[in-house]
């Protein structure tokens, strides 16, 4: 006799399957509630409508007061644009936490799709920002360079395909059940092609989203640790880079570890437990939460921490002229630092 249960992704109920006879019986008959379900809707909306409206605070001041002109420029906008992609999916999935899906099977896929997108160029910009400020201390002559706008707007469209392409695979299955109640973004004909893809796609999040980046985030910034304990004066230009770069992997590397700890039960390689399930689940759920946090932090973190942008934003709300500022958030003052950010 098949039983019904349902499965997660990032902690919520997304589809059902009903050859479930290899689950641990207690943890088919666990019972998750919905008042976790109910407050994560709650957030989900809030991060919508600070996510939106601040990230598009940031493309008015980016677009209308900043001339984009260096690299670390051009990354603040498309990271704006990312938040803005993953922001708009968080009505859809608030309601599906709350409630099953309604949205139909095309809406199903566009949702979930731009929801992977949105995470993956979000942090292969943060990398790209700090590769740029690797390449413009340790080979200063890249900085040099008056093509570097251009050079920005083409390694934006590679990131931007990376994107798409780190998602794909996933982007294969996002569909809704059979009675279009759930929407699914793995396989579900039976349990263990679930739970294979599954962990390949949580597996794919970690190398992608997390240990690569990390490796090499932790390379630019160890040799640029050692370089700027002699530079010093470069330190503090810095700031907004490794700001934006701590709250990004501060936010969204609990979820990946949760995520992984996931797929461990997945595959048998935790004991399986009424109670264990029940936690786990609850920590995608925070996680998740705290992720989705970051698309409404980032314009905090640009008006309080840079100061260019702050600038840049108070003449345009207070209508005055530009008189000769620089157009960047970059400091300009010397040629070997143009491209530096002012904080």
């Amino acid at each position: 006799m098949s039983t019904t249960s349902r499965l997660y992704l990032n902690g919520r109920a997304l589809s059902t399957y009903d050859d479930s006879k290899d689950l641990d019986p207690s943890v088919l008959s666990c019972d998750y509630g919905v008042h976790a379900s109910q407050i994560i809707s709650v957030l989900y909306f809030l991060f919508f409508v600070l996510g939106l409206l601040g990230n598009l605070l940031v493309l008015w001041v980016m677009l209308k007061g900043v001339k984009l002109r260096s690299m670390t420029d051009i990354c603040l906008l498309n990271l704006a644009l990312a938040d803005l992609l993953l922001v708009s999916s968080l009505p859809f999935l608030a309601d599906n936490a709350r409630d099953q899906w309604v949205f139909g099977g095309p809406m199903c896929t566009m949702v979930l799709g731009v929801y992977r997108i949105g995470f993956y160029s979000g942090i292969f910009f943060v990398v790209l920002m700090n590769v740029d400020r690797y390449l413009a201390v340790v080979h200063s002559v890249y900085a040099l360079k008056d093509n570097t706008k251009t050079y920005g707007i083409i390694a934006s469209m590679v990131i931007w395909i990376i994107a798409v392409a780190a998602s794909f695979p996933v982007l294969m299955y996002m569909k809704t059940n059979d009675k279009k109640t759930f929407c699914q973004a793995y396989p579900t004909g039976n349990q263990k092609s679930h739970h294979y893809a599954k962990t390949i796609g949580i597996i794919r999040m970690n190398v992608l989203g997390l240990i690569i980046p990390l490796c090499v985030i932790g390379f630019c910034n160890s040799r640029l640790h050692r370089l700027l304990t002699v530079r010093s004066s470069r330190k503090q230009s810095m700031k907004l880079v490794i700001v934006v770069m701590v709250a990004a992997f501060c936010c969204w590397a609990p979820y990946n570890i949760a995520a992984f700890v996931k797929a461990l039960e997945l595959n048998n390689l935790i004991e399986p437990s009424c109670e264990k399930s029940k936690a786990i689940t609850l920590s995608l759920q925070i996680t998740e939460a705290l992720a989705y946090s970051h698309s409404c932090l980032n314009p905090i973190l640009y008006v309080f921490v840079g100061e260019k942008f702050r600038g840049h934003l108070f003449r345009l709300l207070n209508k005055t002229p530009d008189n000769g500022c620089s157009g960047s958030v970059y400091s300009q003052t010397t040629s070997d630092d143009r491209h530096t950010i002012a904080v």
